[in-house]
């Protein structure tokens, strides 16, 4: 039987919600909300968290801790939960982030992860003082520093003279811990354009999409799986974000649905669309992320909706396996109200979906056909 899908949950450390919409969200982007949430979410199922990096206002996110130190305070606050600190390549050197990392995995016997994020919010870089490349070197920038990282935790006597980056006989020590299967903390990424696919396939453990429908996941694997296969290596596990709106009937749900997009910020939403527009038609092929992505997508401002997540218990179980079979191993998820829905997924969601993973065939992901 194949391993289990994971679950993460988006940490709101950024004031706003998961949602850019004037609608009730009983959700705190403070440390005390999220300590207790962190703890509620290990107890539910949940196997990962992802902190979000965000360093000035905009786009509804009026006020954000940083990530880094606010993923090690949530990995000291439980004992199980593994938290994924999200970094830019650019505002942060490898040697440095390697050594915090490494910290934090000796303080959280093993559970600290990175999600290197390329960046799109042009402004933040620009008002630190720092260069702004466009969406390919981006990635190429990432592409560097990931493979600084790994070597940095694998190896002594460092050596690298990138076109970013430059070490000369670094070692670090400690070393983050050594497990099997796990040689260091886990390595994310994200990104839907070729670029992002491309790189993931080289150098990433894991691979996070955007919301996407069944066809759109599909031609995702199918991509990060031939180019992990062009460079020899084991294709990263795949991960895809949805916005999950699990209620007693489908009615319910829908209507929730209809009354955050009714109530969304616009003018939030349509500035955040023409700022990741920008971001993504860059791309040598112009198929970067949210081009395809309409208002009511962009309200959840990482297309989670898009992901179906929509409906009774029932459904939604369904749905998340069916994701499953077409090659998703965690889905990253967001919610309304955090605390009482992370319990509801817990005691209402979870146990439908392990019970409908108990049923799968044996055998790979790939050979499934894709859902209707």
């Amino acid at each position: 039987m194949s391993a289990p899908l994971a679950f993460a949950y988006w940490v709101p450390n950024v004031s706003g919600g998961l949602v850019t919409s004037t609608i009730e969200q009983r959700t705190d982007w403070g440390y005390d909300y999220n300590r207790e949430l962190a703890v509620l979410a290990e107890n539910n199922g949940f196997d990962y968290a992802l902190s979000q990096v965000r360093y000035m206002a905009g786009y509804g996110a009026e006020y954000q801790h940083e990530s880094t130190g606010f993923s090690l305070a949530l990995l000291l606050a439980t004992e199980r939960l593994k938290v994924i600190a999200a970094v830019h390549p650019g505002l942060w050197h490898p040697g440095v982030l390697a050594k915090f990392g490494a910290t934090a995995d000796h303080l959280s016997k093993g559970r600290f992860a990175v999600n290197v994020v390329s960046g799109w919010f042009k402004a933040e870089f620009t008002a630190l003082g720092e260069p702004w490349l466009e969406h390919d070197e981006r990635y190429r920038r990432s592409e560097e520093f990931i493979r600084a990282l790994r070597q940095l935790w694998t190896e002594d006597h460092t050596e690298l003279a990138g076109d970013f980056y430059r070490l000369r006989d670094f070692t670090l020590r400690p070393k983050p811990l050594n497990a099997p299967g796990r040689p260091h903390p886990e390595i994310f990424q994200g990104g839907n354009s070729t670029a992002a696919r491309a790189m993931a396939g080289r150098v990433s453990d894991w691979y996070f999409s955007n919301g996407k429908d069944f066809a759109g996941v599909t031609e995702q694997v199918d991509d990060v799986r031939k180019s992990a296969a062009q460079a020899g290596r084991s294709a990263p596990k795949f991960g895809l974000n949805g916005f999950l709106i699990a209620r007693d009937t489908e009615a319910e749900a829908r209507g929730t649905l209809r009354e955050i997009v009714a109530r969304a910020n616009t003018e939030a939403v349509e500035g955040f669309g023409a700022a990741v527009r920008q971001a993504g038609r860059s791309t040598a092929d112009g198929k970067g992320m949210w081009q395809d992505s309409s208002f009511e997508d962009l309200v959840q401002y990482n297309d989670g909706f898009r992901t179906g997540l929509i409906g009774t218990p029932e459904q939604v179980a369904e749905r998340i396996v069916a994701y499953k079979r077409l090659g998703v191993d965690m889905l990253l998820l967001g919610f309304l109200h955090y605390h009482e829905e992370v319990e509801y997924f817990g005691r209402r969601v979870l146990p439908l979906v392990r019970e409908l993973e108990s049923r799968l065939p044996d055998g790979p992901a790939e050979s499934a056909p894709v859902p209707t």
